[in-house]
């Protein structure tokens, strides 16, 4: 009895004892592990990205340390590839706590019956404490700190948590580290969906990564890859006969680089927000790709250190959908690096069609309004066509699809310059002015500092049927804001869009049923083209960065084409302009309102009213003039243009008393005189007023 009381009591005192020290020992163990903690936060540190609106890498930044390292989650990547890495690197990966105990029975087995290392023991958890925690040599005492990280590990993060990280860091030669970074790198595509080899490939480069680089040693990657396609446990899970298929794929032979899509966006983005690892934008990779291929493209042909850019935007929602600063940012001799999107210019002629709609939405003119194109001083102010040369009398219509600039400033002259201003900050665009100086007739004709981003937007209320659209930065923060006062009335945006959609695009575009204005700044130094159809505005500017001079560009030769084959290789579906609204039509000047027919202005720069139209005035010959016709030659005369303003037509025009052969409703005819010497030439209008002139002919 005693020595069974004396058994109890010291088996219970060894059990007590064993207890106290088996406390302690896992007391202990928590203790290291709270004093020793993974460096789970360093493990967090990945590349910046910068996305589509649709959530497509555009362009990727490398981590401080130089490394391309994309944070991928498994929901990222096929699933295929993600069974084909546990099946061949951790079978038992969701059962074991970070250390595979059969698995390291085994390899130790194999050690001390084949005397050498047949198969290893590294668990998924175990290789993400080797990355996250890298250490030189591999020891047995490095190899029992992986151990005991990977418990740690397995303590803090669930299953998906830790195939992430592996996922994210896994080693894949040079400075990639990821699944995310290998698939751009080796196959130019996300992980989602890839083929038996793709997968086979990625799963055995880590293992030896610069060794089995496939842009460096194909064969050595060749034949990693077969080892893990002829491992019984991959084999069973792609099929056989898929596997067989899979050794006889090619390896990829390069690397590529990784998107660098919309560089100064990029930029800007990062500028905005530098703690940010995502960066979200309202590009649209594939528009932004296509556009940027045509700017590159594009500036082969145009002379040396000249740059492009330009900027599509969707008028219905404000979002910047593609944005090219420059065709090549890394390019120094075209000043790449500058963002020629944002950067202030001369617009040229681009700014006439809201000239014109001021006009037309005031009743001043119609479109087929006569305009005098003359040589004409506004106090001072001498404007001269591009050509140096005049039509004399044009339609207002001819007037703007030929952009002809005194016909411009005459009708600027009368809408005022600080009204046309006033419509521009209604749009929230402000041009820039020269220091001290208010607005003048000079800025008809780009007298003004203006980005591009600016002109877009300005098109964009055009396209919006008249309703000013505040584009955003291109970066996703900025929500639709409605106008509380229009840009133009929607009748005069149609007369504009009629007008403007109806000019030939150069020679060798497609018509694609744009509306499109061109503009060329005073020197050569800018030459401009924006075109919408009925959602998208696009906006091509051509110009050194340094602002110099470049001789021979020009805003219908130089960038219109570009503006043609952008829009059309954008990818974009065309929107059709919308019908007229009601009231809106094109009407013959002979259907017009008196008052409508011709465009005048006073001495004291009103308006002219026309309701009684004057007198038909001939014009050239002038009175007395002495004309040169080839009579001295003893050959036909040639014929003598008549020309005149006023009157009611048809007109009826007499030479030395005699009619000429038919009635004309034009201002412009031609005479054959008989022969040299005086000759009195007389028109009569339809309301029987008349003209005349006497010209001596020789």
């Amino acid at each position: 009895m005693r020595r069974a009381t004396r058994w109890a009591v010291g088996t219970t005192v060894g059990v007590l004892v064993c207890l106290g020290l088996g406390f302690g020992l896992v007391h202990g163990l928590e203790a290291a592990d709270r004093a020793y903690p993974p460096p789970l936060a360093a493990a967090e540190v990945a590349s910046r990205e910068v996305l589509d609106a649709d959530g497509q890498l555009l362009r990727a930044f490398a981590t401080p340390d130089g490394l391309w390292r994309l944070k991928t989650e498994a929901g990222e990547v096929d699933p295929g590839f993600v069974r084909m890495l546990i099946a061949y690197e951790d079978r038992r990966f969701f059962e074991h706590g970070g250390i595979d105990t059969y698995a390291l029975g085994r390899a130790a087995w194999q050690l001390i019956t084949h005397g050498r290392i047949v198969s290893g023991a590294s668990t998924l958890s175990m290789q993400v404490a080797r990355l996250i925690e890298p250490r030189d040599g591999r020891s047995i005492l490095a190899k029992l700190r992986q151990m005991a990280r990977a418990v740690q590990i397995e303590r803090r993060l669930s299953k998906a948590e830790i195939l992430d990280l592996y996922l994210t860091h896994a080693p894949y030669g040079g400075n990639l580290e990821g699944v995310r970074s290998a698939s751009l790198a080796y196959f130019g595509k996300e992980p989602r969906r890839l083929s038996v080899a793709e997968a086979a490939l990625l799963v055995a480069l880590p293992q030896s990564p610069e060794a089995r680089r496939p842009d460096r040693f194909p064969e050595a990657a060749k034949a990693s890859r077969q080892r893990v396609l002829g491992r019984d446990a991959v084999a069973a899970l792609v099929g056989e006969g898929e596997a067989e298929r899979a050794m006889l794929v090619a390896i990829p032979g390069q690397r590529r680089q990784l998107p660098a899509l919309a560089a100064h966006l990029a930029e800007a983005a990062l500028r905005k927000d530098p703690a940010g690892r995502i960066h979200r934008t309202t590009l649209k990779r594939s528009v932004q790709e296509r556009l940027e291929g045509v700017a590159s493209a594009a500036t082969q042909r145009l002379p040396p250190k000249v740059s492009l850019a330009m900027l599509m935007a969707d008028s219905s929602t404000g979002e910047i959908i593609a944005e090219v600063g420059s065709a090549d940012y890394f390019d120094a001799g075209r000043s790449g690096w500058i963002d020629m999107t944002r950067t202030v210019r001369s617009p040229g002629s681009t700014l006439k069609p809201f000239i014109y709609g001021l006009g037309f939405e005031e009743g001043m003119v119609a479109q087929e309004t006569i305009i005098e194109d003359r040589p004409s001083d506004f106090s001072g102010y001498r404007p001269r066509n591009f050509d140096m040369s005049y039509q004399g009398d044009v339609s207002i219509r001819q007037a703007l699809q030929l952009s002809l600039n005194v016909p411009a400033v005459r009708l600027l002259d009368a809408v005022g310059p600080s009204r046309l201003m006033m419509r521009f900050r209604r749009a929230e665009v402000r041009p820039i002015l020269p220091p001290g100086e208010a607005p003048g007739l000079a800025i008809g004709l780009g007298g003004v500092g203006m980005t591009l981003k600016d002109l877009v937007q300005l098109y964009a209320g055009l396209a919006n049927q008249g309703w000013p659209v505040r584009l955003g930065d291109g970066i996703r923060d900025l929500p639709r804001r409605d106008a509380d006062l229009p840009l133009l009335s929607t009748t005069a945006v149609w007369t504009i869009t009629d007008i403007l959609s109806d000019v030939l695009p150069p020679g060798g575009s497609p018509r694609l049923g744009l509306a499109y204005k061109t503009g060329t700044s005073y020197g050569y130094r800018d030459a401009w083209s924006v075109g919408y159809d009925g959602r998208y505005v696009l906006g091509v500017w051509v110009g050194r960065p340094d602002n110099a001079a470049v001789p021979g560009i020009t805003g219908y030769g130089t960038a219109a084409p570009v503006l043609f084959e952008a829009f059309s290789r954008s990818g974009v579906p065309l929107s059709a302009h919308p019908s007229p609204p009601p009231g809106a039509t094109r009407v013959a000047v002979t259907d017009l309102p008196i008052g409508l027919r011709r465009f005048a202005m006073t001495s004291s720069g009103l308006v002219r009213s026309t309701s009684r139209e004057q007198a038909p005035q001939i014009i050239y010959p002038p009175e007395g003039a002495r004309v040169d016709l080839g009579a001295r030659s003893g050959t036909e005369l040639s014929p003598l243009v008549l020309k005149l303003q006023g009157g009611r037509a048809p007109f009826r025009w007499l030479a030395n008393g005699r009619p000429l052969a038919e009635l004309s409703r034009k201002r412009i005819s031609e005479w054959r005189p008989d022969g040299a010497g005086y000759s009195t030439l007389t028109v009569i209008d339809a309301m029987g007023r008349a003209a005349t002139v006497r010209v001596f002919i020789e």
